[in-house]
């Protein structure tokens, strides 16, 4: 099928490798460093899902890399010479400087070319399912033929109204991470504590509280997304869980008897982004009140 644009995405928006398959969005991928290997997140076209966060539950500590001007270029020249409109939804800049590097690679192209380059690059300020919550509005919008020009004013209205509540279960992470102490991560483990997360306007991750246990933990992010959700009964909220698929459909019962929505849909949580959150993070993505 033609659509009046192309859609680009990266693999933080955690999306299935299927979807992109059926709907033809184009993919480029970050990089996992792990035990002196490199690996591709590309959608678990090929990378092992189960064997990854099998790793990360027995104390691996990956690292990712964003993703580089040149990458950016391989794909972005196909629309150097053509009349097609390409739409690139990033992974929050506040996150990463993958988002700066397609800015520079575009930049790039359209001085080498001479010309404008028919690409339009949006930050979304989110990440994982947040990220992935913005994608397929913009699939829907696409399957309705909207014009580029909508689908930017859709974006530009309701990126801000994304909420992203997130509760981690391994502290080791955010400590790694620079998010807590070293003194705070071993007291924190010892006692039970659990953190909540949320993204911020400026598509950064702030730590908004925390509570004893991981059953209090859930109903807590279920509390905040009740507390910012708009809309809920046409709202399809979209769960992520980082390896312990149980505990999603936990958080899903627990959703389900608080908040009236349309669906709630649990999904796995990719390996870029649990890389930073380990093992059996959760985390639940809506739309709501702006930022």
């Amino acid at each position: 099928m033609t659509y009046k644009f192309d859609l680009l995405v990266d693999s933080c928006c955690d999306l299935s490798y299927e979807l992109l398959q059926e709907t033809g969005i184009r993919k480029i991928s970050m990089t996992i460093q792990l035990d002196g290997k490199e690996y591709l997140d590309d959608f678990q076209e090929t990378l092992d899902y189960k064997w990854f966060m099998s790793e990360l539950k027995n104390g691996a500590t990956p690292t990712t890399s964003q993703i580089n001007i040149g990458n950016y270029l391989d794909i972005f020249r196909d629309y150097a010479s053509g009349n097609q409109p390409l739409l690139y939804v990033c992974f929050s800049s506040g996150l990463s400087g993958s988002y700066n590097n397609a800015l520079t690679a575009l930049a790039m192209l359209e001085e080498e070319s001479g010309s404008s380059v028919p690409i339009t690059i949006v930050d979304s300020l989110a990440a994982s399912l947040g990220e992935g919550l913005i994608i397929e509005n913009v699939l829907s919008l696409r399957r309705q033929k909207k014009e580029l020009s909508e689908v930017l004013d859709w974006l530009q209205t309701n990126i801000p109204r994304v909420h992203s509540w997130v509760t981690v279960d391994d502290l080791k992470h955010l400590e790694r991470g620079g998010r807590i102490s070293k003194t705070s991560a071993m007291l924190g483990s010892m006692i039970k504590v659990k953190p909540t997360i949320c993204m911020n306007a400026e598509g950064k991750l702030i730590n908004t509280g925390k509570v004893r246990g991981r059953k209090h933990s859930l109903d807590k992010i279920v509390e905040l997304t009740k507390d910012t959700i708009e809309n809920e009964t046409t709202q399809d909220i979209l769960i992520a869980y980082a390896g312990d698929e149980e505990s999603g459909e936990a958080l899903k019962k627990i959703l389900e008897e608080k908040i009236n929505v349309q669906s709630v849909s649990v999904r796995r949580m990719g390996p870029t982004i649990a890389s930073h959150t380990g093992y059996g993070a959760l985390a639940i993505f809506s739309f709501g009140k702006e930022k």
